[in-house]
C-alpha cells in the first residue's frame, strides 16, 4: 500500500472482530425507536429486577420528552450470548431522530455502524421519514433488517406495510444485495418478536437476526490510529467528551494523539479518559481496539468531523457531509422596553458564544455575522430545527429576539436564482381535499400523487417551495381540525417561483404603554382575536393579536373605562372576555410577518413589530407602498 504524502504504509491485515456488531435503528417518527430500545435493554438484562425506569429512557432531554420525539443521537450498548458459542457479544446501538430535520444527526451517525435496523409501523407502512433516513443508509451501503413493529395495531396489515417497504428500497436504487433484506417482526412495547407475525415472548428472534446479517467491523488493528469524531457529549469530572468509532488501530488511555482539524492543521492532543459504552453508562477502559465506539475526554475545544490520529502518522479521514441548511433566520440582542428584565444573558457577547458552541455539535447548523454587530443569521434545515435551538436557548435563560423564517435563496453559475423545494407529504379525510389542494395550489405546489389509503383518508404528494411551507402547518391545522397530518423533507433546489402570499390576516398591535385591562381588551376583541388578556404588560408596538382587516390595527388596551355618578345595570359591571390566544413557540415562529419580531425570554414569548412607535412605523408604511407603487 502507498501513500502520496507519506510514502510506503505498512501492508494491512484486515480482519473481522466477531465479537461486536455495531447498528443504529432508523425510522419514521414515532414508529417505536426508542420504546423497542427499551426492550432490548430489559431483556439483555441491563437494570436491576427491582429497578424503576422511565419510559423512553433514551430521551433524557426535556424537549425530546414533551415533544415525543428523538431530536438528539445517542449511543447505548447491551452484550448478548451468541447462540452457537455461547460468547458474548457486544451490540453497540445507536438511537437517531426520525425528522428530517434532525437529519443531521442522522447523516454523521451512519458512519459508526455497520448496518441498521428500519422500523416500520404495522398499521402506516414507511411514511416520508422512513424514505429520508433510508436514502442515507443505502447511500452508504449499510445491510438493512426491516422490523415491522406494532403489530397490536387493530388496523395493522402487516403484508400492504411489507410490501410498500420493498417497493421503497426499489424506487431508492438499492442494489439486489440490500434489497434482499431480511424481515423480523415485533411489538416494541411488550417487548416481543418473531420471525412470522406469530409473536414470540421475548425479543430473541430480533437479537438472533442481529447477530446474523448485521456485518462484523472489518478492522486493521495493526495500521496506525484513526477516529472521526462523531458527536460531543459532556462528562461532570472529566469535561466535553469526543464520541466516535475506531477505525484501525488502538488507543490506550493517557495516549497522545494527533488532532485533525477541518482545514487540515495539526495539533497535539492527549485521550486523558477512555470510555465505551455499556448499557447506559461509559465504562473507563484502559484500551480499545478498531471497530469499537469510545468516548474520548480531555480534548480541548475538539469539534465534531475532526480526526484523531496517530501523532507519526496523522491522516485525516472523510469529512462528515451533511446537506446544505434550507432556512435562515436573524438572532439578534432584544431591543424591547422589556429587555434585561427577565433573562440572564442578553448581551451580544453572550449570545455570539452560545451559537459558536452550539456549532461545535450541530453540523447542520450555520452562524454567519450580519452588518450589525448585534446581530446574526443563523440557518438551519428547517423551521423545527431552529425552533428546537430558539426553546433550548431560552431554557439555558438566554434572551434575544428572532426574525421570521426565510428559505435560503441562491444564484447558481449561470446567474439563475434558485430556491430549495420540499416533498410534502399529506394524510386528510376527503372532506378536506378541496381545501387543502387549493391551499397548496396558491402557495406554488404541484401536485405528485393522489391516493385513497386503506383507512378511508386521502394521500397526496406535492413539491412546493420551502417559501410556500413557511408558516403552513398552523393554517393546515386548522383547516382540516387537527386530523391532517403533514410531513415534508428536502427535495432540492430548483429555479426561484413566483411571489407567494404567506399571510392574509394583519396584526393587531398596542398603541401606548402600560398593564391591559379588560376595559381595553373588551374594545380590541370585537376587532380580531387577541393573544392577551388583562392584567399583562404591553408596551407600544407589541402585537396583542390578530385581524382580518388588510392593513395593522393600533389600539390601547391599556384604556380604562371612566368612572362616573351614573348608575349602571350589573350587566354591564360585569365584562365577559373571549379566552385569548394561547400560541405555542413554534405557532409564533409561524406567525412572525415581514416586519416583525419574535422577543423569546425565559418567562414569555412576545411578538412585537420592528418598528416600536405608531407614528414612525405608519410614516414607513406609507414609504414603502409609495416605493411599491
Amino acid at each position: 500500500m502507498y501513500n502520496n504524502k507519506l510514502g510506503k504504509v505498512k501492508a494491512s491485515m484486515i480482519k473481522e472482530r466477531k465479537d461486536i456488531r455495531n447498528v443504529a435503528i432508523i425510522a419514521h417518527v414515532d414508529h417505536g425507536k426508542t420504546t423497542l430500545i427499551d426492550g432490548m435493554l430489559r431483556q439483555a438484562k441491563i437494570f436491576r429486577s427491582n429497578q424503576k425506569v422511565q419510559e423512553r429512557i433514551l430521551d433524557s432531554n426535556d424537549l425530546e420528552r414533551e415533544r415525543g420525539i428523538t431530536i438528539l443521537a445517542k449511543n447505548t450498548a447491551i452484550s448478548i450470548p451468541d447462540p452457537e458459542t455461547g460468547k458474548l457479544i457486544k451490540i453497540n446501538i445507536v438511537d437517531t431522530p426520525g425528522h428530517a430535520d434532525f437529519g443531521g444527526e442522522v447523516e454523521r451517525i451512519l458512519n459508526m455502524v455497520d448496518g441498521v435496523l428500519l422500523l416500520v409501523d404495522a398499521a402506516e407502512g414507511p411514511k416520508p421519514q422512513t424514505r429520508f433516513v433510508l436514502k442515507q443508509a443505502i447511500a452508504k451501503h449499510l445491510k438493512t433488517i426491516v422490523v415491522i413493529n406494532k403489530l397490536d395495531r387493530r388496523d395493522a396489515d402487516v403484508d400492504r406495510s411489507l410490501n410498500d417497504t420493498f417497493d421503497l428500497f426499489i424506487e431508492l436504487g438499492a442494489e439486489d444485495e440490500i434489497a434482499d433484506f431480511p424481515i423480523i417482526y415485533a411489538n416494541g412495547i411488550d417487548g416481543t418478536s418473531g420471525d412470522t407475525p406469530e409473536l414470540t415472548d421475548d425479543l430473541q428472534p430480533l437479537f438472533r437476526s442481529i447477530l446474523k446479517y448485521i456485518p462484523c467491523p472489518k478492522v486493521d488493528a495493526d495500521a496506525p490510529f484513526q477516529l472521526l469524531v462523531t458527536n460531543l457529549g459532556y462528562d461532570e469530572y472529566s469535561g466535553v467528551t469526543a464520541v466516535g468509532r475506531i477505525q484501525s488501530g488502538k488507543v490506550k488511555s493517557g495516549q497522545m494523539l494527533a488532532r485533525i482539524k477541518h482545514k487540515g492543521e495539526v495539533e497535539t492532543d492527549q485521550a486523558r479518559y477512555l470510555y465505551v459504552f455499556q448499557g447506559l453508562e461509559k465504562v473507563a477502559v484502559d484500551s480499545a481496539e478498531a471497530g469499537e465506539i469510545v468516548t474520548i475526554a480531555g480534548l480541548k475545544n475538539i469539534a465534531i468531523g475532526e480526526t484523531l490520529a496517530d501523532p507519526e502518522n496523522p491522516v485525516a479521514l472523510p469529512v462528515i457531509h451533511v446537506e446544505p441548511p434550507t432556512v435562515q433566520m436573524t438572532f439578534g440582542v432584544n431591543t424591547s422596553p422589556l429587555s434585561g428584565i427577565e433573562g440572564r444573558w442578553s448581551t451580544s457577547r453572550k449570545l455570539s458564544e452560545r451559537l459558536t458552541q452550539e456549532l461545535r455539535t450541530n453540523i447542520a447548523l450555520k452562524v454567519e455575522q450580519t452588518d450589525s454587530a448585534d446581530m446574526y443569521l443563523v440557518s438551519g434545515r428547517g423551521e423545527l430545527h431552529l425552533g428546537i435551538l430558539i426553546e433550548t436557548m431560552r431554557r439555558e435563560d438566554y434572551e434575544f429576539q428572532v426574525s421570521r423564517p426565510e428559505a435560503i435563496i441562491i444564484t447558481d453559475e449561470n446567474g439563475i436564482k434558485k430556491e430549495p423545494y420540499e416533498e410534502v407529504h399529506v394524510d386528510i379525510d376527503t372532506d378536506h381535499v378541496g381545501v387543502v389542494v387549493e391551499m397548496l395550489g396558491t402557495r406554488r405546489g404541484k401536485m405528485v400523487n393522489m391516493v385513497n389509503n386503506p383507512d378511508g383518508t386521502v394521500h397526496l404528494s406535492y413539491i412546493i417551495p420551502t417559501r410556500g411551507l413557511l408558516g403552513f402547518r398552523y393554517k393546515f391545522l386548522t383547516a382540516t381540525r387537527g386530523m391532517g397530518t403533514m410531513n415534508s423533507f428536502f427535495h432540492g433546489n430548483d429555479v426561484l417561483a413566483d411571489k407567494i402570499t404567506q399571510r392574509q390576516s394583519s396584526s393587531i398591535v398596542a398603541r401606548a404603554s402600560g398593564m391591559t385591562t379588560t376595559f381595553g381588551c373588551k374594545n380590541a376583541e370585537q376587532r380580531g382575536n387577541l393573544f392577551v388578556g388583562p392584567g399583562v404588560e404591553v408596551y407600544e408596538g407589541m402585537v396583542i393579536g390578530e385581524s382580518q382587516r388588510p392593513q395593522d390595527l393600533s389600539i390601547n388596551v391599556c384604556k380604562k373605562k371612566h368612572l362616573t355618578n351614573m348608575r349602571q345595570s350589573v350587566r354591564d359591571l360585569d365584562e365577559r372576555l373571549t379566552p385569548p390566544r394561547d400560541m405555542s413557540l413554534d405557532e409564533m415562529i409561524e406567525y412572525i410577518g415581514p416586519d416583525e419580531l419574535l422577543e423569546v425570554t425565559p418567562k414569555n414569548l412576545r411578538l412585537r413589530k420592528r418598528i416600536l412607535n405608531t407614528h414612525d412605523r405608519g410614516r414607513h408604511n406609507k414609504t414603502e407602498r409609495y416605493d411599491e407603487d
